[in-house]
């Protein structure tokens, strides 16, 4: 048996192959010149390979990066900017131009694209949670082509996602795709630097003990991108735990990612696919604070799914409301869980390592009910 039929023979890669609908994240440095604009004609292999996907009746979701280094030459930059205000700048010119290439070169096969710009806010908040699933799941209901990208033009330091690799895992969740293909400058995951020479390529990652021994940088090689593998190891993690696969290799090699899927790395699904509630809760939303809980509660929280009561908690950390999300850590200060906190932050302080039956009637509830915690 041939390394490409025993590749193909991967679950990961099969669920790849077969995927219906799909989430493509495509990387900066895949799509532009080293002097910043874009490079049409690598574009075009790329939506030729993507293109050529969705005419096999796939439905896809492609999360681009690319803005503000395709604005760099048009406005006479030099190099990508470090402040914020040129930054935004530089994304309003480059955000039109991608989206009008990516229009440009799908017409080729008369494929609709319709962009959705996100926000972390966008995923922090429920409500925007809700309308974004709602939209990019319409949009492909109707056959069109989602093109995403992070909306650089109002986002802050604040409300920054990071990196397009961990929006395109969130994505991926967000509408229930069967897989999520990562496309670099990188055509896997080694376990070292592959400049070194010596570094040794990771085909197959079941779990977390794959992953042992390897170091993976934290930026991009090109300098026009802010994702390295460290941030794709990470996405994929994020993908991997709500029970999306992932495959990782070069924007170069997209065509056989999205046909045999027998390139790059690829990454089991390693938990059940969550529901869209407990995926934003655990990997979208924002903590707005830390509840310290003793052994107890922690047994409780994490091994039997319990709620969370005021008796097992030890400490009460940061501003929140009831109703915010919030992180629970064990006594050693490892987070283990997050969930929808009832009580207000200055509330709980005279309630904590109190039992039900001490409490007046009207705080005798759960801190945290069941059905809005999830362990991590």
């Amino acid at each position: 048996m041939s390394p490409d039929e025993t590749l193909a023979e991967s679950p990961a890669r099969q669920a790849v192959g077969a995927a219906r609908r799909l989430v493509v994240k495509v990387g900066s440095s895949s799509l532009t010149t080293t002097e910043g604009g874009l490079d049409h004609d690598r574009l075009a292999v790329l939506v030729d390979a993507l293109a050529a996907r969705v005419a096999a009746g796939s439905q896809l979701v492609l999360v681009s990066s690319g803005a503000i280094a395709a604005g760099i030459a048009p406005l006479g930059l030099r190099s990508r900017p470090r402040d914020l205000a040129t930054q935004q700048a530089a994304a309003s010119v480059g955000q039109q131009a991608l989206a009008h290439a990516y229009a440009a070169s799908f017409a080729r096969y008369r494929f609709t694209v319709g962009q959705v710009l996100l926000t972390a806010d966008d995923v922090v908040r429920r409500s925007h949670y809700r309308n974004a699933r709602r939209t990019l799941n319409r949009l492909l209901t109707l056959g069109a082509v989602a093109v995403v990208n992070e909306n650089d033009t109002v986002a802050t330091s604040e409300i920054r996602f990071g990196d397009n690799d961990r929006l395109a895992a969130l994505v991926a969740h967000l509408v229930d795709a069967d897989a999520l293909v990562l496309l670099s400058d990188v055509d896997a995951l080694y376990d070292g630097d592959p400049r070194d020479g010596d570094a040794s390529v990771v085909r197959e990652v079941a779990d977390a003990a794959d992953l042992e021994g390897v170091s993976a940088g934290d930026t991009g090689a090109s300098g026009l991108g802010t994702g390295g593998m460290a941030s794709k190891v990470g996405a994929a993690s994020v993908a991997c735990s709500a029970g999306v696969p992932v495959l990782l290799t070069s924007a170069a090699q997209a065509s056989s990612a999205l046909g045999r899927a027998d390139v790059g790395t690829a990454f089991a699904s390693t938990g059940p696919q969550l529901s869209a509630r407990r995926f934003w809760l655990a990997h979208a939303a924002g903590a707005q604070g830390l509840l310290r809980l003793d052994e107890g509660a922690v047994t409780a929280v994490v091994q039997r799914r319990r709620s969370l009561l005021t008796a097992g908690i030890t400490g009460v950390e940061g501003s929140f409301e009831g109703g915010d999300v919030v992180e629970l850590a064990d006594p050693a200060g490892s987070v283990v869980a997050r969930g929808v906190v009832a009580y207000d932050a200055a509330e709980l302080p005279e309630l904590i390592g109190r039992s039900s039956h001490e409490l007046p009637p009207e705080q005798r509830r759960e801190v945290i009910h069941a059905d809005d915690l999830v362990p991590l």
